[in-house]
């Protein structure tokens, strides 16, 4: 069964800054190319990919979404689209939402735990939030656990924009803090305009431990709250790079898959990405 990766990063250094990778050695140096990942998921039913953006600094995220257009136009890039970087605090929000729309954006995304959980509360966040769903366009939010009630009064802010819970929620899997997590995703799933990412858990356990023994009661509880058509799959690659690598996510993602039935396992392959992102 083919996958869609819905969250593949890229890092080229040389065009655009990344930062927040600088204290995490297994992503701190070098680039992570189309070419790179391409030849680690060749063979492994990978049928194509959305870009995600990946947290770059400031200054360069509409240079990244850029250079993402760019790439697309490469044949054999595999690239379906991409998830851009936006700012809904911003008073130009909406002009980059006019600015991107020929760059093959799918979706948008803002990483909601590098900000004060006070600025998505704000009339002008929500208001350009509602624009996004407006242009037909899905909204991603990464949130850390403790701020699922944050995401949830967004989400609810916004009923017409469909949301894209990134990274299970977040759990703080090492920690082993199960139940509060567990309790404010079962309220965010109340929503029927929210959607949820497998993608990213595996880089939350503790070091040496990632598995899918460990993971395993955190994916059953995303897929009994939000059911097989709301959820859909990612590699967060490289960042995956801190648990597994990428072929051994994807080895634990088909174990997954096998042990649901065939329509549930096709909609978190790849369904319910074509459904959300309009691919088709």
């Amino acid at each position: 069964m083919d996958l869609i990766d819905t969250h593949q990063h890229l890092i080229y250094r040389a065009r655009i800054g990344y930062g927040w990778t600088a204290d995490k050695p297994a992503l701190a140096r070098g680039d992570f190319t189309v070419a790179d990942y391409q030849a680690l998921t060749r063979g492994l039913g990978v049928a194509g990919t959305l870009v995600m953006e990946a947290g770059v600094d400031d200054a360069d995220y509409r240079a990244e979404a850029q250079m993402v257009a760019g790439l697309m136009l490469v044949p054999g890039s595999g690239i379906l689209g991409q998830i851009a970087a936006c700012r809904p605090e911003a008073a130009d929000m909406m002009q980059w939402l006019d600015a991107s729309d020929g760059l093959g954006v799918v979706g948008y995304r803002r990483i909601l735990h590098e900000i004060d959980d006070a600025v998505s509360q704000t009339a002008e966040f929500r208001r350009n939030v509602r624009s996004i769903g407006a242009c037909g366009k899905s909204f991603d939010i990464c949130v850390l656990g403790r701020q699922l009630p944050v995401a949830r009064a967004l989400a609810l802010a916004c009923p017409d924009t469909v949301f894209v819970l990134d990274h299970c929620g977040v759990p703080d899997v090492a920690g082993g803090d199960f139940t509060s997590w567990a309790k404010g995703l079962a309220r965010i799933a109340e929503l029927p305009h929210v959607m949820c990412k497998l993608s990213g858990i595996l880089a939350y356990c503790a070091p040496g431990t990632a598995s899918l023994g460990v993971i395993r009661p955190y994916v059953d509880h995303v897929l009994t709250c939000f059911g097989a058509d709301r959820v859909l799959w990612g590699s967060d690659w490289p960042v995956v790079n801190l648990g597994l690598d990428l072929a051994g996510w994807i080895g634990v993602t088909r174990e997954i898959l096998a042990g649901l039935s065939a329509a549930e396992a096709l909609a978190v392959a790849s369904g319910t990405a074509r459904r959300i992102y309009r691919l088709g």
